[in-house]
């Protein structure tokens, strides 16, 4: 049935279609080389025939020559040499159909071999491609002198993100609604984290907290930092600062280290010392 012989067909393994071109190259290679003695064959026979005449041209050619020589009569040595003369252009003609036939045989042989020359290679070019495994090239860390462009061509896709983001939230007019607005923003970058989102395990990680890009980031300025890039809230910032930035890594800050928690409690706590200090006084 047809649709057997379709399934058949894609069922076909690399293995048997291997085997398939060699069985079809065998009977070409069989066909060609069994054929062509036959051919050359026809090829010698013209070749025996005409070398036979040949031969007789020759023959008559001497036989001409000699009554030529021998003959005292202008009318007769002139009939004589006209005979010659033809027999030399048959001789001529006969030549050169002997050489066009062996040029023939030799084109003939030529082309049988570059045909199988290149069936060859083809069959051997087929089972090298099937043989050689896929190369997969390893993932190479980048290099430091690298650094600063792939920090550039993370800023410019931040950037990017940034502009077709479009912003739901309304201007604030007081600081109330300012300060629930930044609250809300933060929650909303929070809940939108890494952690829920499907993230390429292909793709760079940042920060402290060891996660990929995402949210507001600000970049260390200094050429040697080995993170490079952290998030605002990961490194209690709300608005990015003016001037030159470094990142507790860099600037020795353990305490913003361990987290902004952290950090603003700290902050608070130093608050509240200063404070109890200008009472006391």
């Amino acid at each position: 049935m047809p649709g057997n012989e379709d399934g058949g067909s894609k069922g076909l393994t690399p293995r048997v279609v291997d085997e398939l071109c060699a069985v079809t190259y065998v009977e070409d290679y069989l066909d060609c080389i069994e054929s062509l003695p036959d051919d050359l064959q026809r090829n010698v026979s013209q070749l025996r025939e005409i070398d036979a005449q040949f031969q007789e041209v020759m023959k008559e050619i001497e036989e001409s020559q000699e009554r030529y020589s021998n003959e005292s009569d202008p009318i007769v040595r002139r009939r004589k040499l006209i005979q010659i003369q033809r027999g030399l252009v048959k001789s001529q003609e006969l030549g050169d159909e002997k050489l066009q036939l062996v040029s023939s045989m030799v084109d003939m042989v030529e082309n049988r071999a570059r045909q199988l020359d290149e069936d060859q290679r083809n069959l051997d070019a087929g089972k090298d491609t099937d043989n050689q495994p896929e190369i997969i090239k390893p993932e190479q860390p980048p290099e430091r002198n690298n650094k600063r462009s792939r920090r550039q061509r993370s800023h410019e896709k931040r950037e990017a993100q940034d502009k077709d983001i479009p912003s739901d939230n309304p201007k604030p007019v007081k600081k109330k609604k300012r300060s629930k607005a930044k609250a809300e923003k933060q929650r909303e970058e929070r809940e939108s984290s890494p952690s829920e989102l499907a993230i390429d395990p292909n793709e760079p990680r940042y920060c402290l907290c060891n996660q990929v890009s995402y949210g507001e980031m600000i970049g260390c300025d200094n050429e040697e930092c080995e993170i490079e890039w952290f998030h605002f809230d990961c490194v209690a910032l709300h608005n990015k600062p003016k001037g030159k930035w470094y990142c507790p890594k860099c600037r020795g800050d353990k305490a913003t280290e361990r987290g902004p928690g952290i950090d603003k409690k700290s902050h608070g706590h130093d608050t509240d010392e200063k404070k109890k200090r200008g009472g006391n006084r």
